[in-house]
């Protein structure tokens, strides 16, 4: 029998639910830093974060119970997928004012993404302003707008696995993406930003 150290998350997942609990306290132990940042980031308060993970794993452990999870992908974005509902049920009625919203059947598929040039120790520093600038404008985005951002440019996802994790069509995530980056190209003309990368 494999050592349970060595067994991936899947594996675990499925020892966990034929009664093995330490091989869930492993899986959380493995898990827990990257969905709590990911949670952090879409809600931007610690102790909703907190709420969110307790609900998320709650309902990790219930799913696993009932047989609701198949190891045909990975733990990590299934865990992913259920602390996202949570956090869009939570923000449902919860929306921004002056926020350019998507219309429901949207189809927003031109857009492109910028390479960073690497240059001298100005260009650098130019740079290195222009992305500072862009975290805090992505702190005042929507939730939904703002998890897609995160999960492209920080997780380096595609927006048909970002598609998948939200449980939405790749279009919608196109959307959202689109609009985001609308919102951040108002507030950055209204704050006479500069967005121009070096």
């Amino acid at each position: 029998m494999k050592n349970i150290e060595e067994m991936t998350d899947e594996q675990l997942a499925m020892s966990y639910i034929n009664g093995n609990n330490q091989a869930f306290d492993l899986l959380l132990a493995r898990n827990q830093s990257k969905l709590f940042q990911y949670i952090m980031f879409v809600v931007r308060d610690h102790e909703i974060a907190d709420d969110v993970f307790q609900d998320t794993f709650v309902k990790i452990i219930m799913r696993l119970q009932q047989g609701k999870y198949s190891p045909n992908g990975k733990f990590c974005a299934w865990c992913m997928r259920i602390a996202h509902n949570i956090i869009m049920d939570m923000y449902r009625d919860n929306r921004g004012k002056h926020i350019i919203e998507a219309a429901q059947d949207n189809d927003l598929s031109q857009i492109g993404g910028d390479d960073t040039v690497l240059g001298n120790v100005e260009m650098d520093f130019i740079n290195s302003q222009v992305m500072d600038d862009v975290r805090k404008m992505m702190n005042l985005l929507p939730p939904v707008q703002r998890e897609v951002v995160y999960m492209r440019y920080y997780q380096d996802l595609s927006f048909k696995e970002i598609a998948e994790l939200t449980n939405v069509s790749i279009n919608t995530s196109l959307g959202r993406m689109r609009y985001a980056i609308l919102n951040m190209r108002r507030m950055a003309r209204e704050n006479n930003i500069s967005l121009e990368m070096l």
